[in-house]
């Protein structure tokens, strides 16, 4: 049987309450699962897309807040998020407070934007066709 795709990602955040808050109010993510996995106070954190598709595991271990070393002009993930119309989710988006370093541009690989989550992370967003 063949892989099918990406289960989860991990997400290095400094606040997994802040974090959750953007993942959910915000962009509109639903929380999976929020309890407690030892007895030192941490948390295991998922938030999932709306097609239940993509989980993000909202991670405040320090070892896992590492970024891949880019220009301030490209993602600091390693995965894109994709959208139907990248144009609308930007404007949606960014009627909500969120910051796009990289407005929606056409590409020769198709459209493409860049918005930042609360903890600083960069994020590509391409339109799916």
């Amino acid at each position: 049987m063949p892989i099918r795709g990406v289960s989860k990602a991990v997400i290095g955040v400094r606040d997994q309450d802040r974090a959750k808050r953007f993942w959910t109010e915000t962009i509109g993510f639903e929380v999976a699962t929020d309890v407690p996995y030892d007895d030192q106070g941490n948390r295991w954190l998922e938030v999932t897309t709306a097609d239940r598709e993509t989980v993000l595991v909202l991670s405040a271990d320090p070892d896992d807040r590492v970024n891949f070393a880019t220009r301030d002009d490209l993602p600091t993930a390693n995965f894109f998020f994709y959208a139907d119309d990248v144009e609308r989710t930007y404007r949606e988006l960014s009627a909500k407070g969120v910051e796009f370093p990289a407005k929606p541009t056409r590409q020769p690989w198709g459209w493409w934007a860049m918005f930042l989550d609360s903890e600083g992370n960069r994020y590509a967003l391409q339109q799916r066709d």
